[in-house]
């Protein structure tokens, strides 16, 4: 069984017409064999500054099932959470007890009896959807790189990144990006994203990439399937 669907550099996502844009979305060569699994999709036309009510219970709903559902002291054996933290040490070189999965980090705040952060309703609902299905989830504002194709790919020696909330790093090639094809990085896959293309609450388009994988104990594949 294969939820959403995998890209490989044979497979470019056309992502539906935003206002004057046409984006394409591919994966390097180098990263076919499944190292990367994607699932893409947009909002357009948001409302990103007033948090509505059912929002609000969604959020509540959302900590209630995980403090229901898992516990800190378990929550390393859970197959999902394994498969991350197996694809930081292997692939990525990432010891993740130090720079945890971004939707483990999330899970253990709210177990620790810590709220769900509010950034904005976009942020928050990407966050609501990282800890119900385990995964990573990267929202960025498509009028911030222009509606620009995207790759990911190996970061190039020295390249330049710009982190929310941290100051400008230079990447090394073992690192994996998302990034325009004239170079503007969005994400070092598949927990940090870039303060140039971080939801605002005047975004209006959203582009919505998961990070996905195979658990090879049960040959399943998962990606949230996401429509426009």
């Amino acid at each position: 069984m294969r939820i959403g669907t995998r890209a490989d550099a044979r497979v470019k996502v056309l992502i539906p017409r935003i206002t004057a844009y046409h984006v394409k979305f591919s994966i390097d060569g180098k990263l076919r064999g499944g190292k990367v699994f994607v699932g893409v999709g947009i909002v357009r036309n948001v409302k990103n500054s007033e948090y509505p009510s059912v929002l609000l219970s969604m959020i509540d709903d959302a900590v209630r099932e995980v403090r229901s559902k898992y516990s800190l002291d378990r929550l390393k054996d859970d197959p999902i959470i394994r498969y991350y933290r197996d694809f930081y040490w292997h692939e990525l070189g990432i010891d993740p007890t130090k720079q945890r999965p971004a939707q483990e980090a999330l899970l253990r705040r709210i177990l620790r009896g810590e709220d769900l952060p509010r950034i904005n309703p976009m942020v928050d609902i990407g966050n609501v959807a990282s800890i119900k299905f385990l995964v990573p989830i990267g929202l960025y504002d498509i009028d911030s790189f222009g509606g620009k194709d995207l790759v990911i790919r190996y970061a190039r020696d020295g390249e330049v990144f710009n982190p929310i909330g941290s100051p400008q790093r230079a990447l090394t090639r073992n690192q994996i990006i998302l990034s325009t094809v004239d170079g503007l990085i969005l994400h070092v896959y598949p927990y940090r994203d870039s303060e140039i293309t971080r939801i605002r609450p005047e975004t209006r388009n959203v582009l919505i990439v998961t990070a996905g994988g195979v658990l090879e104990s049960m040959k399943i594949g998962w990606l949230i399937p996401l429509n426009s």
